[in-house]
């Protein structure tokens, strides 16, 4: 058995592409079926293609609620301060600091919880994440 992709609904397909792009990643496939009233675009990061989010949005408004009950995606980063500070520089809210060197959570404009994993041994604490507090759920 091989893992093959996790798939969001999303509202606006334009802000999550626009979402997933900060955090590197690029679409490898879009599948736009206007009889069927949905598109669907498959992003992935660097090195990570076969393993893509799946972006589907349906033409017809939907109430997606917090679209919690499917947990969290997680990724491995390489410098987890320098992802977050991207992230916030481009406005992103991080809901959960990494005030341990190692762990953060952010959302998708749907609400999605991202978690962000430090590739290695945890980062040595530093300011100014020690001291954020949380932000909403994570």
């Amino acid at each position: 058995m091989q893992y093959l992709h996790t798939m969001l609904r999303v509202s606006d397909l334009e802000q999550s592409m626009a979402f997933f792009e900060l955090l590197g990643f690029k679409e490898t496939a879009r599948y736009d079926e206007p009889e069927a009233r949905f598109t669907i675009v498959m992003m992935a990061p660097p090195g990570g293609e076969d393993t893509p989010v799946e972006l589907t949005w349906n033409y017809d408004p939907e109430e997606l609620g917090e679209a919690r009950f499917f947990g969290h995606l997680a990724y491995e980063v390489d410098d987890i301060y320098r992802t977050c500070e991207e992230l916030q520089e481009a406005g992103v809210t991080i809901n959960r600091p990494p005030r341990d060197g190692r762990m953060a959570f952010v959302r998708t404009p749907d609400n999605q919880s991202i978690e962000f994993l430090q590739k290695g041994d945890p980062l040595d604490a530093r300011e100014p994440w020690v001291s954020m507090e949380n932000s909403g759920k994570w």
